[in-house]
């Protein structure tokens, strides 16, 4: 278990790939059980299990690439067609004995655990909005845009399973300074960034490009980019309930995204009593 940041990039990517990630329990829990009576097992089941894990999601994802390279000529961007591809037996036989962020962060204490756990409900939630506006959109390929919300984060949960003492520490620094920016926090910690690491892992990984894109902030001009960008703000900006002052805006650009009011929004979102749209 760190207790120092690493003096680069370099040795991050290398720390993350070059060991096994841990999943959550309830993930572990519900694929030894599906295991147990493999003969009856739905790839589509199990793919909703996978998708609640951000870990357990992406080590599917980065299993599964060297199969698309000898048989494919497009990228396996959903869960349920990795698993098809990998098929049942080989891909239970893959992730058998899985370790989980549980006992990996057991001797830290819980104040460690209760920060991951947070975190992963946070990736989890903007998962759920990403898909519901998809559906909205009428977009074909909402589980693309779905895994891109659950995994905008990954780095962040990386670094608090291997090294919860900097990732504790980037949270008391945010809370003593509520203004500054989550990037310098994790500057003044890390030396880099969140999104620095993670850029680097999803090409070690040899993550599909759409990922990658749908993942990038920096392509906002895609309405399929804005869906993810803006569930894991609203995601963020509510995880502490919904009296966070960036909300506003955030409900505004979501508006912006659907064609709908403000207030149509906020009672999607079951926030109570109308707004004024002050854009």
């Amino acid at each position: 278990m760190l207790d120092h940041p690493l003096p680069d990039i370099d040795a991050w990517v290398l720390l993350f790939s070059n060991n096994t990630l841990p999943v959550l329990r309830v993930t572990k829990r519900r694929i030894d059980d599906m295991r147990a009576d493999i003969d009856r097992v739905d790839a589509r089941e199990l793919a909703h299990i996978i998708l609640q894990d951000p870990i357990m999601t992406v080590r599917v994802l980065a299993y599964i690439q060297p199969f698309r390279g000898r048989s494919l000529q497009h990228d396996i961007t959903t869960i349920a067609s990795a698993v098809m591809m990998a098929g049942i037996v080989p891909f239970f036989r893959r992730f058998e004995d899985l370790f989980t962020i549980e006992d990996q962060l057991k001797p830290v204490g819980p104040q460690a655990l209760l920060g991951v756990l947070h975190i992963i409900r946070r990736a989890q939630r903007a998962a759920d909005y990403a898909q519901d506006w998809c559906i909205w959109r009428h977009d074909i390929n909402m589980e693309e845009v779905r895994i891109a919300a659950l995994l905008h984060d990954l780095a962040e949960i990386l670094v608090w399973c291997a090294a919860p003492k900097l990732g504790l520490a980037i949270q008391d620094l945010q809370k003593k300074n509520p203004t500054m920016r989550s990037t310098d926090a994790q500057k003044q910690i890390l030396g880099l960034t969140f999104s620095d690491i993670q850029l680097e892992l999803c090409k070690v990984w040899h993550l599909p490009e759409l990922l990658l894109r749908l993942i990038d902030d920096h392509n906002a001009e895609s309405p399929r980019v804005r869906n993810v960008s803006l569930a894991v703000r609203l995601a963020r900006h509510s995880s502490y309930g919904w009296d966070d002052p960036a909300l506003p805006d955030d409900y505004h650009d979501i508006g912006t995204l659907l064609n709908l009011s403000t207030d149509t929004i906020r009672q999607r979102l079951g926030v109570a009593g109308p707004a004024a749209d002050t854009h």
